[in-house]
């Protein structure tokens, strides 16, 4: 079983984070016969996704209470601690899957940017990616731009597309490509980033399939916006800690 010890990042760890937006650890997240669980769920998920596109598997987890065990697990909320504090509510999750030599481009975005207004602000928002695929350059891995999450709100333009949750996009003279670092991950491997980071994404161009699955967290400090029409029906979930922004967290 996994120690506390072997999971929390340590104190180098932290500050790169604080400093970068971002972190790599180059290490697995969970056992492999509890990835496997996950992997099976997610395969589901895809199979019976309707008429959504394979990157729209948004919170997933408010239908299916399965995903509960890996969103609470003590394995992520130990590193997540280390980065906003003991105070942790759980924001959103979301299946993101690019199928071979279909994937489409993530645009340079900030999340932040996306949740202008939901909360009343970002400095405590951390988004755990987790490879459930293997991602690489060639499949479209995330990449962002270091620091950048000091910088606050880039200036966006409507994009021309049907797509469902990727609408706006940073402008395009406001992101020096020459400074992304890429996050190349092994299937049950990680990464973390900061809410308001620039990052984004390149098509699959590979026969491989790529996906992630995001898990969100915000210290409860945060005071999430209960009359922001996109926050009325949102679920957010009660992980660790106390509520000291009086936020609407479901207790499990």
């Amino acid at each position: 079983m996994r120690t506390a010890e072997k999971t929390k990042l340590s104190l180098e760890e932290i500050s790169f984070y604080k400093d970068n937006g971002y972190l790599l650890t180059g290490r697995p997240l969970f056992s492999a016969e509890k990835f496997s669980r996950l992997f099976a769920i997610f395969e589901e998920h895809l199979n019976n996704r309707g008429n959504l596109k394979p990157d729209e598997l948004d919170v997933p987890h408010m239908k299916d209470a399965r995903l509960f065990e890996f969103l609470m697990a003590p394995e992520i909320l130990d590193i997540v601690e280390g980065l906003i504090g003991p105070d942790i509510g759980l924001w959103s999750s979301h299946f993101i899957c690019k199928e071979p030599r279909t994937g489409k481009k993530t645009p340079w975005h900030e999340d932040s940017a996306y949740w202008n207004g939901r909360f009343d602000r970002f400095d405590s928002i951390v988004t755990l990616w987790l490879a459930i695929d293997e991602s690489v350059k060639e499949n479209g891995c995330m990449g962002v731009i270091p620091g950048s999450h000091h910088n606050g709100f880039s200036e966006y333009e409507k994009m021309d597309t049907d797509h469902s949750i990727f609408n706006i996009e940073i402008k395009k003279s406001a992101v020096d490509e020459s400074k992304v670092v890429w996050f190349e991950l092994e299937q049950n491997h990680y990464s973390l980033h900061d809410s308001r980071i620039i990052h984004g994404a390149d098509p699959n161009t590979s026969d491989k399939r790529r996906t992630g699955y995001t898990m969100r967290y915000f210290n409860t400090d945060l005071v999430m916006n209960q009359q922001h029409p996109d926050n009325i029906n949102h679920k957010v979930y009660h992980c660790r800690g106390e509520n000291r922004g009086s936020n609407p967290l479901i207790f499990l």
